[in-house]
C-alpha cells in the first residue's frame, strides 16, 4: 500500500511492543474494541480501516503462518514465559476472531452480492488461517477458559468473569459461522439463541476494560497489499457493536425457518417477509439464506432441482399432470411418449432451475439492487416463456391434449400452454415488484403516482386474467382424472387452493392501486400535487420513457404506449404543446367516488386475506410478518379512504370559497402504497 504523508520525524512502523505485558482491563479494552471492529467490517467498511490495524492481529498474520503454533506473538522459537493473559487468553480470543472473520467471508463471496457496496472481501494478501480446523482453534479456546478457571486466582471475579464471557461468546459465535450450512436439522437456530444469551452479561462487564487505543495503528494499513493509501480508521462504539450483534443473533435464528418452508411459492413469500424489515438484515444473513435456499445442488439441502421444479408446476399450472410424472423416467423405450416427456422436461428443469433460483437471489439483494436485478431476471424469464411456448406445442403432440373451443368465439380454439403459462405468470409477478419498489425507493415523482398505480393495475389485473385462464384449464384437468386418488385429489387442491388466494391477493391489489390512481388523477386536475415546471431536460413524455424502459423489452404484455398513459389518467401537463383540459367538479367528484368504491372493495378484500390460513398464505415460517403486512395494507386502504374523503368535502365546500385542500404525499404503513395526507383550511388563513 502507499505509504502516504508521513509527519516530520514520523517513523513508518509503529514502535508499540507486541509483547508488552498487559493489565487484566487492557486485555478487556482490546477485546472490546476487537469486536467493535468486526462488526463494523460486518457492516460494509474495509478490513484495512477495521480489523487489520490492530497490531496484534497483525503479528498473527504476518508472515503468514504454516502451523497453529507459528500463529503467536512471537515468531521465533523461544518457549512462552509468563504474560499469560498475552499468550493464552488474548491469543485464543484473536485466533478465533480470524477464524470467524474467515467463515463470514467465505460464505458472502460464494454468494451474490455487491463489492464495496455491500461488503469487501479484499483480505490485502493476507490469509484468514483458512487452512486450518475449526477444531483446533476450538481447543486453543478451551484451554484459555481452563487457564482462567484454575489459575486466574490472581484475577479479581469480575474480571475474570468478563474474561471468560468473551471467550465464551467467541467459541459460541465461531461454531454458529463454522457450521452454519449444516442444515439437514435446525441445531444452528440454538447455537445463534447461545450467542444471544452473553450478550447482556457482556454488556454488563463493558466497564472492566480500559481504553485500547493504542494497540491499533493506522500504520498497518501501509504494509497491506493495496494501491489505496492509508484510509481513517472506521469506528463504531460498543454500544453500537453490541446491537448489530445482537440483530445478527436475532436473524440467525429466524434465517433457518426457511427450511419449514414448502415449495417455492412458500420460499419467495419468506424472503420477502425476510428482507422487509427495516434495517434489513445483514449481507452475511442475506448470502447465508441463499445458501439454504439452494446449495451442493439441492433445494433446502432435500429437494433436487427436478423435484422443485416440478413441485412449483403442479401447485401453479398443471397439478397431477403427466408431464411431472415421476414414472416417465423409468421407461426406457425412445419412442414411447412417456421417454420423450421426460428427455423434455429434463431440458426444461435445466432451463428454468437456475433463472427459478435467481429470483430469490435478486430478493436477497440490497432494496435498490433488488430491482435493479429484477429488472434483468424478467428478461430471463421473457426468453424462457418464448422457448416454453414451442416447447409446449411439442409436448402437445405427446400428451394428445384437445384444446377448448369457447362458445361464441367462431370456434376459436384455446390451447392450455401449460409450461409457458408459467413462465408468464412468474413474470407477471415480477412485473409487479419493480414496479412496487419504484414507490418504496421513492423513484417516481408525486406527478407520475396517477400513472404508475394504473400501471401496477393494468399488470394486477392482466395477472388475474392470466390465473383465471389457469383455473379453467385445470378445473378441465380435474374432470378428465378417472377416479382420482388420494394424492390426486390432494394435488388438485393444493393447486386450487393457491390460484383462489393468488387471485384473492391479485383483486385487492388492483382495487387499490385503482383507487390510488383515481385519488392522485382528481389531485393532480386540482393542483394540488407538485408539479416540475422548471425542468429544462423533462417532459413528461421523456419521464414515461424512463419509467417503462425496463419493460420495452419484454414481449407480453404489451407497454402502454404515452397515449394511453395520458387518456388513462388525464394529469395536467407542464408543457404549452401537451395540455390537458382540467376536469369540472362534478367530474372530480365522479373520479373520487369510484377511487372511494374501490376502496371499499379492497378493504373487502384485505379482511379476506387476513383470515387465510399460513399453508394458504404460502407464509410458512413467516406468519407473524406477512400477518403484519396483510394489517399495513389494510391500514393504508383506510388512510386512503381518509384521503378520499377530506378531498372529496374540500372539492364540494370550495363551491362556497371556504376551504382549500393541502397535500403531503409521503409513505405510510406501507412501503409499496404512497397515500397522500390531506388536510383542509379556511381559505385566507
Amino acid at each position: 500500500m502507499d505509504s502516504g504523508h508521513l509527519a516530520p520525524g514520523e517513523t513508518l512502523d509503529d514502535d508499540f511492543n507486541v509483547l508488552e505485558v498487559l493489565l487484566p482491563e487492557e486485555i478487556v479494552g482490546i477485546m472490546d474494541q476487537m469486536l467493535c471492529y468486526e462488526m463494523a467490517w460486518q457492516m460494509g467498511y474495509p478490513l484495512s480501516q477495521t480489523l487489520f490495524i490492530s497490531l496484534h492481529i497483525d503479528r498473527l498474520l504476518w508472515p503468514e503462518p504454516n502451523t497453529l503454533e507459528q500463529a503467536s506473538f512471537t515468531r521465533d522459537a523461544s518457549p512462552l514465559t509468563g504474560n499469560s493473559l498475552l499468550h493464552v487468553v488474548l491469543r485464543a480470543y484473536c485466533l478465533a476472531l480470524i477464524k470467524s472473520c474467515d467463515f463470514v467471508n467465505r460464505r458472502i463471496s460464494g454468494e451474490t452480492y455487491y463489492e464495496e457496496e455491500d461488503f469487501v472481501t479484499n483480505l490485502y494478501n493476507r490469509n484468514l488461517l483458512t487452512s486450518f480446523d475449526v477444531f483446533e482453534i476450538e481447543r486453543i479456546l478451551d484451554d484459555a477458559l481452563l487457564w482462567l478457571r484454575d489459575r486466574g486466582d490472581h484475577l479479581s471475579d469480575q474480571l475474570r468473569s468478563a474474561l471468560i464471557v468473551r471467550l465464551n461468546l467467541r467459541k459460541k459465535l465461531l461454531l454458529a459461522l463454522a457450521f452454519d450450512l449444516e442444515i439437514l436439522d435446525r441445531v444452528n437456530m440454538r447455537r445463534w439463541n447461545e450467542v444471544y444469551e452473553l450478550i447482556p452479561d457482556l454488556v454488563l462487564t463493558k466497564g472492566c476494560g480500559i481504553p485500547a487505543e493504542r494497540f491499533f495503528s493506522a500504520k498497518v494499513q501501509r504494509r497491506l497489499a493495496s494501491t489505496v493509501p492509508p484510509r481513517p480508521i472506521v469506528n463504531i462504539s460498543f454500544d453500537e457493536a453490541c446491537a448489530h450483534l445482537k440483530r445478527l443473533c436475532l436473524e440467525g435464528q429466524e434465517v433457518y425457518k426457511v427450511l419449514e418452508c414448502q415449495g417455492g411459492s412458500n420460499i419467495i413469500t419468506f424472503a420477502w417477509m425476510f428482507q422487509s424489515q427495516d434495517p434489513q438484515p445483514s449481507v452475511y444473513i442475506r448470502c447465508l439464506l441463499q445458501s439454504l435456499v439452494f446449495t451442493r445442488d439441492r433445494v433446502l439441502g432435500k429437494l433436487s432441482m427436478q423435484q422443485f421444479i416440478f413441485d412449483d408446476l403442479s401447485e401453479v399450472a398443471i397439478p397431477s399432470d403427466i408431464l411431472t410424472d415421476k414414472a416417465n423416467y423409468s421407461i426406457e423405450a425412445p419412442h414411447d411418449p412417456r421417454f420423450k416427456i421426460a428427455r423434455s422436461m429434463e431440458m426444461f428443469v435445466n432451463r428454468s432451475g437456475q433463472t427459478y433460483i435467481d429470483i430469490i437471489r435478486a430478493i436477497c439483494m440490497n432494496r435498490s439492487r433488488m430491482r435493479r436485478f429484477l429488472c434483468h431476471t424478467i428478461l430471463d424469464w421473457d426468453n424462457l416463456q418464448l422457448d416454453a411456448e414451442e416447447l409446449d406445442a411439442e409436448l402437445r403432440q405427446h400428451t394428445r391434449e384437445k384444446p377448448i373451443v369457447e362458445k361464441g368465439s367462431e370456434g376459436e380454439e384455446m390451447w392450455s400452454f401449460p409450461l409457458s403459462s408459467w413462465a408468464y405468470y412468474h413474470k407477471l409477478r415480477q412485473m409487479e415488484w419493480i414496479v412496487q419498489l419504484g414507490f418504496e425507493l421513492d423513484i417516481y415523482q408525486a406527478d407520475e403516482m396517477a400513472g404508475m398505480y394504473w400501471y401496477l393495475q393494468r399488470l394486477t389485473q392482466t395477472r388475474l386474467q392470466h390465473l383465471e385462464r389457469m383455473h379453467t384449464f385445470t378445473t378441465r384437468r380435474s374432470f378428465q382424472t378417472a377416479a382420482p386418488t388420494i394424492n390426486q385429489k390432494s394435488a388438485f387442491d393444493y393447486s386450487y387452493n393457491f390460484i383462489d388466494f393468488s387471485m384473492l391477493e391479485a383483486s385487492a391489489t388492483q382495487y387499490f392501486a385503482d383507487a390510488l390512481c383515481r385519488l392522485f388523477t382528481a389531485l393532480s386536475h386540482l393542483s394540488l400535487l407538485p408539479t416540475h415546471t422548471n425542468l429544462p431536460y423533462s417532459t413528461p413524455s421523456l419521464r414515461h420513457s424512463l419509467r417503462i424502459r425496463p419493460f420495452l423489452p419484454i414481449s407480453l404484455p404489451a407497454v402502454p404506449s404515452y397515449e394511453e398513459f395520458t387518456t388513462m389518467t388525464s394529469p395536467l401537463s407542464a408543457t404549452s404543446s401537451n395540455k390537458h383540459q382540467a376536469l369540472h367538479p362534478a367530474q372530480i367528484l365522479t373520479l373520487l367516488n369510484s377511487a372511494d368504491q374501490g376502496l371499499k372493495k379492497a378493504r373487502k378484500e384485505c379482511e379476506s386475506l387476513s383470515k387465510v390460513s399460513a399453508q394458504t398464505a404460502r407464509c410458512t415460517g413467516c406468519e407473524d410478518r406477512w400477518r403484519a403486512s396483510v394489517k399495513n395494507l389494510a391500514r393504508s386502504v383506510i388512510a386512503a379512504g381518509i384521503a378520499v374523503a377530506g378531498v372529496k368535502r374540500a372539492v364540494e365546500e370550495e363551491r362556497g370559497g371556504l376551504l382549500v385542500a393541502e397535500v403531503g404525499v409521503k409513505k405510510g404503513y406501507h412501503p409499496w402504497w404512497v397515500v397522500p395526507k390531506v388536510s383542509t383550511k379556511r381559505e385566507g388563513k
